[in-house]
């Protein structure tokens, strides 16, 4: 089969108009199967290669496809190892991981910067999965809360990666074990630690979970994960991204495991960096398009919002962050754009692109680009994104700080890899 396009912002591309049926579970399954088929080794290989193989027979241009088996050469195995801008390392792996709630490889990033091969993806998110696949050449599978997902995680594995949401769980009266936490998705991060019994997992959540329903969903979550499955878990650690090397106040909540097996009984979180950083260190180097900038209209419905709020004593409204200053957590939805205001006035050229109410403001006054989103989450230049702008912030916002995850990561490493 002759490749004709290399684009690798869709693995559509790669198998013909056929695929883009994009309701089909065959494809959701079979685009994720046959990219990670593609990278794993032989022992995991078998996880993979029969969803692999159906996905390439059914939806691929070639037309003696019932002869076909997937191979590096039928499919062009170099395709997604030698363009993906962060494929797998080369050579044997300090360690295995597993991404669960992947989002855009926040968590991959940081794991495979320390020698580590991750053997499995997994985000429902398809805007997400372009980026993730543009950059690993791999699809992440959907669900996690469906079996026929799960059964595709390979044995072996010895770290485990979960940012996953928080949710409350109906514990009234009881003891608020394993069973307690059904229906939320920390069940499944759970069971799939309970079947495979990773040496160490590293989660991660909103710092709200400290206080959530009271406490009692953190201790819900620790008593299932020292109690019901067996780990050593330190008392988790609220960190904040910007001790870090980002110049971001963002604050999360982070728990480690470790098998008990393993002897392991105590843990250290990283210290935080003695650096001192600050938005002009991310900021764009060259002025930015005139479509960041804000218009005279929604700059002014900005200030009155704020001014309302200041008079009844709130500190709400948009923020504008100084160059020498820190930036406030970039988050999805709300304020978050616009309590991460900046000025730059290298705009010369004021004539909209976009349609706005009003005029382009002449105070200099500018959204944070995707980029510079990008940077104050530790995300390398050359991380691609073939998305709108519009799934650039969401991906973001929703994304774990890479070089906390990293840091912490590296204690996890330290201890298993001993």
């Amino acid at each position: 089969m002759e490749l004709k396009e290399k684009n690798l912002s869709s693995i559509d591309e790669v198998f013909g108009k056929k695929v883009k049926q994009l309701n089909s579970e065959s494809v959701e399954f079979g685009r994720a199967a046959i990219t990670h088929y593609m990278q794993s080794e032989s022992s995991e290989k078998p996880f993979f290669k029969n969803a692999a193989i159906k996905f390439y027979k059914e939806f691929s241009d070639c037309e003696d496809s019932s002869s076909i088996e997937v191979s590096e050469d039928a499919i062009q195995y170099s395709l997604f190892q030698n363009q993906a801008p962060f494929a797998e390392p080369i050579g044997k792996p300090s360690f295995k991981f597993i991404d669960l709630f992947a989002g855009i490889g926040g968590f991959r990033l940081a794991m495979q910067s320390l020698g580590g091969k991750c053997v499995f993806s997994s985000e429902w998110d398809e805007q997400a999965k372009k980026t993730y696949f543009a950059n690993f050449g791999e699809v992440p599978f959907g669900d996690i809360t469906k079996e026929e997902t799960k059964q595709f995680i390979p044995d072996g594995f010895d770290v485990l990666c979960a940012g996953f949401p928080c949710q409350a769980f109906s514990i009234a009266g009881r003891r608020g074990g394993f069973e307690d936490t059904r229906g939320t998705l920390f069940f499944d991060v759970a069971e799939i630690i309970r079947r495979k019994k990773p040496k160490a997992f590293f989660l991660e959540n909103v710092k709200g979970l400290v206080n959530h329903d009271r406490g009692r969903t953190l201790a819900t979550i620790l008593n299932v994960l020292r109690e019901d499955l067996g780990y050593f878990v330190p008392e988790p650690k609220v960190i904040n991204a910007k001790d870090f090397g980002v110049p971001q106040n963002r604050e999360r909540i982070f728990i480690v495991g470790f098998r008990k097996d393993l002897g392991i009984t105590d843990f250290s979180y990283p210290e935080p960096l003695e650096e001192v950083i600050a938005f002009e260190d991310v900021k764009e180097r060259e002025s930015v398009s005139v479509k960041y900038y804000l218009s005279t209209q929604y700059l002014k419905t900005l200030k009155e919002h704020k001014k309302r709020h200041e008079s009844k004593g709130n500190g709400f409204g948009y923020e504008i962050i100084p160059d020498d200053g820190i930036a406030n957590a970039v988050v999805c939805g709300g304020m978050g754009r616009e309590r991460n205001l900046v000025r730059d006035y290298r705009l010369e050229d004021f004539t909209p692109i976009t349609h706005i109410r009003g005029e382009v403001n002449t105070e200099g006054i500018r959204k944070m680009t995707p980029r510079e989103w990008a940077r104050l989450q530790g995300f390398p230049d050359d991380f691609v994104f073939p998305v709108a702008d519009a799934s650039k912030y969401k991906q973001l916002g929703n994304s774990v700080a890479v070089p906390a995850i990293r840091a912490t990561a590296e204690q996890i490493c330290n201890k298993i890899l001993k």
